[in-house]
């Protein structure tokens, strides 16, 4: 997916954890943080969460494998801009991420 992004001019930064991810702090350049709804035992509705209460204003795009009513309408209660089922089209991503930078 980075490699994907950085073909579409798009600058990534990766994270090994949900963890390292709440530690990042600069957020401010942040078109938007794409998260997977599962995230080694973590949710990534929770994280979104939590980036919310430390002020983090970024627009999210959820991808997950493990799509439910119940996991889609979470994300979008969550206040998502995009919600991708994998697999997903590189063009939905980067439409959501053009989205993303116009919000």
């Amino acid at each position: 997916m980075s490699r994907l992004l950085r073909e579409h001019g798009f600058g990534t930064t990766l994270f090994e954890s949900a963890s390292a991810l709440l530690d990042h702090g600069h957020f401010d350049e942040a078109i938007c943080i794409v998260l997977d709804i599962n995230l080694d035992g973590r949710s990534g509705i929770d994280l979104r969460q939590k980036l919310a209460e430390a002020g983090v204003t970024a627009p999210v795009i959820y991808i997950t494998g493990n799509d439910s009513a119940a996991n889609r309408a979470a994300a979008i209660g969550s206040g998502c801009i995009a919600y991708l089922t994998k697999p997903f089209t590189a063009q939905s991503l980067i439409e959501s991420i053009a989205r993303a930078s116009v919000a």
